[in-house]
């Protein structure tokens, strides 16, 4: 039994009911939400027969707690996660697949913003430890805002010894980190490739930095020591796309 989640935001929302709404469970949307956003999730759930109940918002502060909820959430049937052997079956259909791995990232804005970047720029799979780290939780959902939905978070036991299975399935293990002698457009990001940022503050742990083929620094002119994991991430993204697509 995969079992159910609640999911918040009209964002979230309204792309669960746009590419997956035979997962939609219900949908309960605040009474006083008359607004043309509130009216498009309306029509989109009554157009695929998902149940919809208009209820008081305090019904969604009880529900849901002190969140930005925008005045609706649904109840979804949980995505199958994909274990270590789903990524590593799923290699072989791609060309040159690009991967996002997270070690140890806690904050699950971050994750969920990480996420919505990876789906943006096609990567295959996001990967996170099981332990410390910050797991996909609605509040992450509503930040990746769809995303979620599309691209999967492998969720693994020891990251390391999974990048060195996909060291040994042909990927490039790629680090950031703010010290590294080569910037990201020094090195070929074009084939396929596991993007790696460590945690706030603390960075990549030294074990993951010894398991990276290379680490790269991102150009920083400023005052602050590092970049928020999420806007790192994002540049090292697109910096592949922007190699993948001038080739």
């Amino acid at each position: 039994m995969k079992g159910t989640e609640t999911i918040y935001g009209m964002h979230a929302v309204r792309v669960m009911l746009e590419r997956a709404a035979h997962r939609v469970v219900s949908v309960r949307l605040a009474q006083q939400r008359a607004d043309p956003r509130a009216r498009a999730i309306e029509d989109l759930a009554r157009r695929h027969a998902r149940p919809l109940e208009r209820v008081d918002a305090r019904v969604l502060q009880q529900l849901l707690g002190e969140v930005a909820h925008q005045g609706v959430a649904a109840e979804i049937t949980r995505l199958s996660p994909w274990s270590e052997d789903d990524l590593l079956a799923a290699l072989a259909d791609v060309r040159a697949p690009l991967l996002l791995a997270l070690d140890g990232v806690q904050d699950p804005h971050n994750l969920g913003a990480c996420l919505r970047t990876a789906d943006a720029c096609g990567a295959l799979a996001v990967i996170v430890p099981r332990d410390r780290a910050a797991q996909l939780t609605p509040s992450a959902r509503k930040v990746a805002v769809g995303a979620a939905e599309t691209t999967p978070v492998v969720t693994v036991t020891n990251l390391v010894r999974t990048l060195k299975l996909l060291k040994d399935a042909g990927l490039w293990v790629v680090g950031a980190e703010a010290a590294a002698e080569k910037a990201a457009r020094e090195v070929d990001l074009r084939g396929p490739l596991v993007l790696v940022l460590g945690a706030e503050g603390t960075g990549l742990r030294h074990l993951t930095q010894a398991n990276c083929d290379f680490l790269v620094r991102l150009p920083q002119r400023g005052a602050v020591e590092s970049l928020n994991v999420s806007v790192a991430a994002g540049m090292l993204l697109y910096e592949s796309l922007r190699q993948r697509e001038s080739v």
